[in-house]
């Protein structure tokens, strides 16, 4: 191996990794098993590369619910602001939509992604495609099946960034977590994360499809969202749903407001009103000035609908989606589950593996869409990259000469 540090994984956090190292003044090389780097990045940037968001530091880090704590001190090293910077550092303007979010003026990943590789080239990354990683052999070396054939390195220190367990067709499939366990090492299971619902929907919601929900508040158990969902051949999908996936995967029942801006006393007062000639099917699209998706959601799972206006009320306000279940792994954005924080130590390193470092999706976190993955992994690849640094230059110098 050429080199001390190597880095295991090409997407955002294995990059940040190797530019931290590379600052330090270390040689080091980065190896993906996929043909090309950060596969998910291109295609996330393909309908607007959400950077991060412009949030104030405690609301920012509520993002990441259980997992804040942990993920606090990288957070605070390499926030939105910083994220900001950098961006705009690799010759990237960006700017901030009404929701804070943060994206370039391009709205595309791989100006980006040119940029930063063309940075670490000049900062001297060696870099390997089609390298994939089979985990450790007995004496500790680093497997690897590639295209000349099996290889096998012992770095001076490790970082890996290899992922969660969706988008396999991109380089995220999770095997990782095997070799974890050859090996003795925990892994909490993988679980979907930001992904939609699977609705088995009657003929009549099939001209609908392809249309959005919005101005809704969503429910499931202890936690609330409000935003947009649309209307698929297979379900619900859409940043409304997705903050909600930790409780909706657990088997709570999602439960939609489709009148948020309006009390039960109020929308009581409205369905009592006579009506007179108008059919009823008019009356209540008056009355409750529902879109005809919402309204043929609402006909879905309440037909038939009550005749009292409070108790009508009461389901628009509360409608329930009785049998709706979150879609498949590999289909979800992001994943729950990896390696546990307890197993590392506060600088991301294996606590049961001197020298190795985890950073990024193979962490034990999640949190929604909204530039909170992204900036997640890039603030876990920074900091992983510069314990490792650390680490190296604190040994003694015998055992980092080879």
């Amino acid at each position: 191996m050429t080199g001390q540090a190597l880095v295991i994984g090409g997407g955002p956090a294995g990059l940040m990794a190797a530019d931290a190292l590379l600052s330090a003044g270390r040689s080091v090389t980065l190896v993906e098993a996929k043909p090309s780097l950060a596969r998910k990045l291109l295609m996330a940037g393909k309908s607007g590369l959400n950077l991060t968001r412009m949030e104030e530091p405690g609301r920012f880090l509520a993002a990441y619910g259980a997992a804040a704590p942990h993920l606090a001190p990288m957070i605070g090293a390499f926030g939105p602001g910083e994220v900001a910077a950098w961006a705009e550092g690799l010759g990237q303007k960006t700017f901030t939509g009404s929701t804070l979010r943060l994206f370039p003026e391009v709205m595309k990943a791989s100006p980006l992604l040119r940029a930063w590789l063309a940075r670490l080239d000049a900062l001297g990354l060696e870099v390997r495609t089609r390298w994939r990683w089979m985990g450790w052999d007995k004496d500790g070396g680093l497997c690897f099946d590639t295209p000349e054939g099996p290889r096998t390195e012992y770095p001076d220190i490790t970082v890996l960034a290899l992922g969660g367990a969706s988008w396999a067709r991109l380089g995220s499939d999770g095997v990782w977590a095997g070799h974890f366990r050859h090996a003795g090492l925990p892994v909490t299971p993988f679980a979907p994360s930001n992904v939609g619902l699977a609705v088995g929907w009657s003929d009549h919601m099939k001209r609908h499809f392809g249309e959005p929900l919005k101005n809704i508040t969503l429910t499931a158990g202890d936690m609330t969202s409000r935003g947009e969902v649309v209307i698929s051949a297979r379900g619900l999908e859409g940043g409304g749903i997705y903050p909600l996936t930790p409780v909706l995967r657990t088997g709570h029942t999602l439960q939609i407001d489709l009148k948020p801006d309006m009390d039960l006393a109020s929308l009581t007062a409205r369905l009592s009103r006579p009506r007179g000639k108008q059919s009823r099917a008019n009356a209540l699209r008056k009355a409750l000035g529902l879109t005809a998706a919402a309204q043929a959601l609402l006909m879905e799972y309440a037909r038939p609908l009550p005749d009292d206006p409070q108790a009508l009320a009461r389901i628009v306000k509360s409608l329930v989606l009785q049998g709706a279940t979150p879609r498949p792994m590999d289909e979800a954005i992001s994943t729950a589950g990896g390696v546990p924080f307890a197993a590392l130590d506060n600088g991301l390193m294996l606590r049961d593996l001197p020298g190795t470092f985890c950073a990024g999706e193979m962490l034990d976190w999640e949190a929604p869409t909204g530039g909170y993955l992204l900036t997640g992994c890039l603030a876990t690849g920074l900091w992983a990259g510069r314990h490792a640094a650390d680490w190296l230059a604190a040994q003694p110098v015998r055992n980092r000469d080879r």
